[in-house]
């Protein structure tokens, strides 16, 4: 019975719980808190154990913030932050380099309210209650703890504050660097310029770079090329660290080769920062595209980026002045630059000799240009540290492509037959866009418009052919021309045209006077005793030619480059307005990195730099992958390039030149089958020697040895 009753007092409403939760266990009992305690936790048990655990979760949010603050702390001193005093300094320095001396002012502490209080410290302040609210809640569980520290508020207040007062004074610095940039540029901008309106200069044709993109069927990705993965340039910089070094961002050879090397190590995996020492020039929307970096800053910013490069590359010898202000700001020194010097003036000499033993390689383009340097540097008493490196510039893939030469962006719906085709297309949707026959021969001269590249000489030679055939008459040439004669006299008399020998020595020289004078004054029957004048030759590869009369075309560029003279410039519209039937026969494109289209639809080429001639000579290769013939001077890096009567004419520097252009003009006027042949051979000594497969063979033998390889 009792056994009965037990069963129905269990199972009464309530008795199964009293009997889990151990309450009909007496509690006198010894097993009543071993049994309660193991079955179920009294309610104080989990804040209990809340606050016995609450200083472990503390030091560990404790040691998170710490561990955040050192890699925020050495964030900001990587990306050039240490300006405000965090690491030293009051924070005016670079507010103070904005300034001329005599305006230099020390910001005091009490003066500071009144610089930061600005929209960006009123946002600054909405972020600092946010953190007052959350130092208050953390404060609050630290009180319940029992652990409340009231140190720590005020602490975490004052990093607070600080850290909104850095950002507002960056933003503010930022603005500054901005309000200077655009006052840099406005000075660009402010140069004198000559409108680009037929109207001034006749008629300018171009840029063709739509009917390129219709007919080539171009897409903006496809003409970044792509690299070889597989060679050893490539297998080379990946993953490296570049920076490059441009002195303008104008269209002429040193910025357009440093822009093609930047966007090879970039598609071969490097990374690429680049710092621009003048942003002059129009170069910019083609860095954005290619997607190369430019540093916003030419001073401290660059110099932490290149002390973590591996290589530094600077692409002219005006990067001299940066390359001073790296050595005295780095321990490094110059050791990790590479130096590509692209010019070959004494003037440009005076500038660079100071650092020219410091850096780790120089690198010239041409044996003419290391040999005249090497001179100098003879001349100066300075020793480099290692010898230089020879690497000569080379067609791009874009160009190499157009004119359908094998490079990495055929494909086999783009092969070089394929190619060569669309470049017929794209020659006669030009020519027709330029108003030219199949009767016009037009001749193409691509560069910066002064003294040195000639354009003054070439109009000559082409008064010569269009007013008077071949007959030398200069009564006829008026003032202009002698007003032009100063512009020819500064290109001609540049020191050093060879070694040891100045311009003005060499070409009043008995050898040199004797080798053109002779082709000046002599019957074409006795050319074939100098060196210019082999008519004989000439006259056997027109033998059997039917002589079509063709009409003379010359196409001069780059109108509207930084890089023109405006003075020069006027000189040249000066004397076209006073020979009306020549200026006909003139035309001018804007200056533009779209010229595959000019070079498809010309015949001729002509490179007429004047003093120490072109230290290599970009366009000239360029021309010739084209299949054009090179009408060059004989001097600097042409005469390495065009080698006569076989991919080209040579003529001499100045005036006697400008005779002997005219007659090779003349020439190939008459005989397009010696235009057709000379343009052949020229065509296979760029498939040879100066494809970009070339170039970077030889660039990645140079940065092998001048890396530091990890």
């Amino acid at each position: 019975m009792e056994e009965s009753n037990g069963r129905l007092w269990s199972l009464r409403p309530g008795g199964l719980k009293s009997t889990l939760s151990g309450k009909s266990t007496p509690r006198g009992s010894p097993s009543f808190r071993r049994v309660g305690s193991g079955r179920t936790p009294r309610r104080g048990g989990i804040s209990s154990l809340y606050f016995r655990n609450n200083r472990i979760v503390l030091w560990l949010l404790l040691i998170t913030l710490w561990t955040y603050g050192g890699f925020y702390i050495q964030s900001r001193w990587a990306h050039g932050d240490n300006k405000e005093g965090m690491f030293g300094g009051n924070g005016t320095d670079e507010i103070n380099e904005l300034k001329p001396q005599n305006e230099k002012t020390e910001v005091k502490p009490k003066d500071r309210r009144d610089l930061i209080e600005t929209d960006d410290y009123l946002d600054s302040k909405a972020v600092l209650s946010k953190n007052q609210s959350l130092s208050r809640i953390s404060d609050a569980i630290m009180a319940k703890s029992g652990n409340a520290n009231p140190s720590r508020k005020s602490v975490s207040l004052k990093k607070s504050r600080k850290r909104s007062r850095r950002g507002s004074r960056n933003k503010s610095r930022v603005k500054q660097k901005e309000v200077v940039e655009v006052q840099e540029s406005e000075v660009d901008v402010q140069e004198v310029e000559i409108p680009m309106l037929n109207s001034t200069y006749g008629l300018i044709v171009g840029p063709f770079g739509s009917i390129e993109d219709g007919i080539l069927e171009w897409t903006p990705e496809k003409r970044l090329g792509t690299c070889n993965r597989k060679g050893q340039f490539a297998r080379l910089v990946w993953s490296r660290k570049f920076v490059l070094i441009f002195h303008e961002l104008s269209m002429t050879g040193a910025p357009l080769a440093m822009m093609e090397l930047a966007t090879e190590l970039l598609s071969c995996g490097a990374t690429v920062s680049v710092v621009v020492l003048s942003k002059r020039g129009g170069l910019m929307p083609e860095l954005a595209r290619r997607k190369i970096k430019v540093l916003e800053d030419k001073l401290d910013l660059s110099f932490k980026t290149a002390m973590k490069a591996d290589l530094i590359i600077a692409g002219s010898a005006v990067s001299a002045s940066w390359i001073e202000k790296y050595r005295e700001h780095t321990v490094l020194g110059a050791s990790q630059i590479a130096w590509w010097i692209m010019e070959n003036r004494r003037e440009y000499f005076d500038r660079a000799k100071l650092a020219l033993n410091h850096v780790k390689r120089l690198i010239f383009l041409s044996e003419l240009q290391s040999k005249q340097w090497l001179a100098w540097c003879e001349e100066e008493k300075i020793k480099l540290k290692s010898p230089p490196e020879l690497i000569p510039l080379s067609v791009n893939d874009e160009l190499a492509f157009v004119a359908g030469i094998s490079c990495s962006l055929n494909t086999p719906a783009f092969s070089t037959e394929k190619m060569l085709e669309k470049r017929q297309l794209l020659r006669s949707s030009v020519r027709k866009e330029m108003g030219l026959t199949d009767d016009d021969m037009l001749v193409v001269s691509l560069s910066s418009i002064n003294p040195g590249k000639g354009q003054f000489l070439l109009l000559e030679s082409a008064h010569k052919v269009v007013e008077q055939g071949m007959a030398v008459n200069s009564s006829t040439i008026k003032g202009s021309v002698k007003r032009g004669r100063n512009y020819h006299a500064r290109a001609l008399l540049q020191e050093g045209l060879k070694i040891g020998e100045s311009s003005s020595e060499l070409f009043h020289s008995e050898g040199y006077s004797a080798k053109f004078r002779s082709r000046e004054n002599t019957h074409p029957s006795h050319y074939a005793t100098t060196l210019y004048g082999d008519y004989s030759l000439r006259k056997l590869l027109a033998n059997g030619e039917t002589k079509q009369k063709q009409r003379l075309k010359i196409l001069i560029g780059s109108v509207g480059s930084k890089s023109n003279k405006v003075t020069y410039v006027k000189t040249l519209l000066e004397f076209l307005s006073h020979h009306t039937n020549l200026s006909k026969s003139i035309l001018w494109t804007p200056a533009t990195t779209r010229v595959a289209s000019l070079y498809a639809a010309a015949d001729v080429y002509v490179m007429n730099a004047q003093g120490l001639g072109e230290t290599f000579g970009r366009v000239t290769v360029e021309a010739m992958a084209f299949g054009l013939p090179v009408l060059g001077t004989d001097s600097g890096g042409t005469k390495e390039l065009v080698e006569h009567n076989v991919t080209g004419l040579l003529h001499p520097l100045g005036r006697p030149g400008a005779q002997v252009l005219a007659k090779d003009i003349q020439y190939l006027l008459e005989n397009p089958s010696a235009r057709k042949q000379m343009g052949t051979e020229g065509r296979k000594k760029v498939e040879k020697m100066y494809l970009k497969k070339h170039l970077f063979k030889k660039f990645g033998e140079v940065l092998y040895s001048c890396m530091r390889i990890k």
